[in-house]
């Protein structure tokens, strides 16, 4: 029987609640961000699941944080997670659904590990296809609400299946913003990229910074790369 908790180096995460678990790349959209937010005063964090988005971005950084989730199991789960952190004085845990939540103030920087397999399989359980498609939260509706939560000169990050960053790209263009930095994922060197993270902003940059992350390497061991990328979290 798999761990129903995920042990970081400064935290857990206990996730047998919670509809959408841990995985690879949700903690490579911590890891990156975070680095890029020097100065940033307060972030939200849109479907937070288990909670381990804000709790990474804590880790390493000043800011405080919203976070919010609409199932109930997910968010109450979180919230214990949150409080068991050393940081429960800065993350604020929010039930409720995004696109009806009314906001006090805007926010630095948003960050969103959206459901986005939005044509794929569907899962016969109910919650699992709320939280993993878009039945719950297109893209479309998400960038409504980015764009209704963010300072004028803030920035946003997102993680997205590859084949749906041009879409994105576009609509997020359409919206005033445009992409900052990008990482674009693979599992191997011999795959083909399967995810990307794009940070977005609303002043075009004089040239983009594309990096390439590629997780485990051609014997099959987590790559030089990932691993420092991930040294402050994973044990």
């Amino acid at each position: 029987m798999p761990n129903t908790y995920f042990r970081f180096k400064q935290f857990i995460i206990q996730q047998d609640r919670c509809t959408m678990k841990v995985c690879t790349d949700s903690c490579i959209l911590g890891a990156w961000t975070v680095l890029r937010l020097d100065g940033v005063k307060k972030i939200l964090d849109i479907g937070t699941g288990t909670g381990l988005l804000p709790l990474m971005l804590a880790q390493k950084s000043e800011a405080r944080l919203d976070t919010i989730e609409s199932d109930p199991e997910s968010a109450g789960q979180a919230a214990e997670n949150i409080i068991q952190s050393p940081w429960p004085d800065r993350i604020r845990l929010i039930e409720g659904d995004v696109r009806r939540f009314s906001f006090e103030d805007d926010y630095d920087f948003i960050i969103t590990n959206p459901p986005f397999y939005e044509s794929g399989l569907r899962s016969p359980t109910v919650k699992k296809n709320r939280a993993k498609h878009d039945e719950s939260l297109t893209l479309e509706t998400l960038m409504t609400v980015i764009k209704s939560c963010l300072r004028t000169d803030g920035a946003f990050s997102i993680l997205l299946p590859y084949q749906r960053t041009e879409y994105f790209e576009k609509l997020a263009g359409d919206n005033g913003f445009f992409v900052k930095e990008k990482l674009i994922i693979c599992q191997t060197p011999r795959h083909a990229p399967f995810r990307s993270i794009c940070i977005y902003g609303n002043k075009k940059p004089a040239s983009l910074d594309v990096e390439e992350l590629i997780i485990k390497d051609d014997h099959g061991l987590n790559s030089f790369e990932f691993n420092d990328l991930m040294k402050d979290y994973y044990l």
